[in-house]
């Protein structure tokens, strides 16, 4: 294709190929500019009812306008082919980076809150990815982010009476109920199973892929195609690989994204940009068991040390009392047993008179800040 025209698009060059066809870059005489020329497979020449749908969709996705969203520019036929004109967009793919080895906390949620942009404003406009995946992101060099092939998965998709898996670009498994489409490693559960799917299915891709740059590899993955479709269906996350610097809105975040009922899940994804700002601790799913028991051992002496701290204030601040030396009051104050503390961040504190002490735990699931006067025994 090196040196082919299409229309006034000059092909330059190869850039990659994917389920939903090649992609090249090429100069757009008229405009003068480079751009993203997508060939779509032959399927749509072959089917009339087809080819109007996706008319039809890409007309939809031109409509999206955002920054954070490659641009479709049209949909065009030249020498018996049919093609998109997109965005040219320069940089690496998430999938690149993260290939590198973990993104760093902050790093990740910079390209996450992007993300999180792109998503929002084509749910708003009722269309959803299906596809969201690292290949589909591109990260520039100045650290703009840009989702690829929005929507182009649901414009693809053939009628379910003419499905078969010749035809149908990302297709991973024909279902009775229909096609699945996308890839097998980011499918929500739903979607997995072939039924019906709504933007949920995106947030669940956002949470594996926001996963996947914390912890620098694949969540769910197999030996074959029908392994890792059983590990998004069965396995849990294993919320030990995220470094230990994940802020706990992070991980609850992840954890409301990564719930494989929809209903239990995250309900829109713009939902998701408190959880960035909110670096403050938490008791959650993503907390796992053995750091809960570690919590549970360590709590006591952390107070104690405060209990110690306190004393050495008093005795080196309170006015002498001609006593001579001072007693030191040594006070180990522990958890009742139906409270459970937080380890995620350092969670006690002194009150300014020295007369109470506060900590950070739960109970009953619920995060609760609790107040022990240092004159009462509860």
């Amino acid at each position: 294709m090196i040196g082919t025209k299409l229309a006034h698009y000059e092909v330059t060059s190869h850039l990659g190929s994917g389920g939903m066809g090649d992609v090249y870059q090429a100069t757009d005489a008229k405009l003068g500019r480079s751009v993203a020329v997508k060939l779509l497979p032959d399927a749509f020449a072959r089917d009339a009812e087809r080819l109007s749908r996706f008319e039809r969709e890409a007309r939809v996705l031109a409509s999206l306008n955002h920054p954070s969203i490659a641009a479709i520019y049209g949909l065009e036929e030249a020498n018996d082919k049919k093609f998109l004109v997109m965005e040219l967009v320069s940089g690496e793919t998430l999938a690149d980076r993260i290939a590198r080895g973990p993104i760093p906390v902050d790093e990740s949620a910079a390209i996450a809150k992007q993300m999180v942009d792109a998503l929002e404003a084509a749910h708003e406009k009722g269309i959803i990815h299906r596809d969201l995946k690292p290949a589909n992101v591109k990260i520039t060099e100045g650290g703009a982010v840009k989702v690829l092939d929005f929507g182009l998965a649901k414009a693809c998709e053939p009628d379910s009476a003419t499905a078969s898996l010749a035809n149908s670009p990302t297709v991973m498994q024909a279902t009775d109920q229909g096609v699945i489409l996308g890839t097998a490693a980011y499918m929500a559960p739903e979607q997995a199973r072939g039924r019906t799917v709504d933007k949920r299915v995106d947030i669940w891709a956002f949470g594996v892929v926001l996963f996947e740059m914390l912890a620098g590899r694949q969540l769910f993955s197999g030996d074959t195609l029908s392994d890792t479709l059983a590990a998004v269906l069965t396995r849990e996350p294993d919320w030990t690989l995220l470094p230990p610097s994940t802020p706990p809105g992070v991980r609850r975040l992840l954890s409301r994204c990564l719930q494989r009922d929809p209903q239990k899940r995250l309900r829109d994804i713009g939902d998701a940009r408190p959880e960035f700002e909110d670096a403050g601790p938490a008791i959650g799913p993503a907390t796992s068991a053995g750091t809960r028991s570690l919590a549970r051992v360590l709590a006591p002496w952390a107070l104690t040390a405060a209990a110690l701290l306190l004393a050495g204030w008093a005795f080196w601040v309170r006015p002498d009392s001609g006593m001579g030396a001072r007693d030191v009051t040594r006070l180990d104050i522990g958890f009742p047993a139906d409270v459970e503390p937080n380890a995620a961040l350092p969670g006690t504190s002194i009150a300014p008179d020295g007369r109470s002490i506060v900590v950070i735990g739960a109970k009953d699931g619920v995060r609760r800040l609790f107040v022990r006067e240092f004159d009462r025994t509860d």
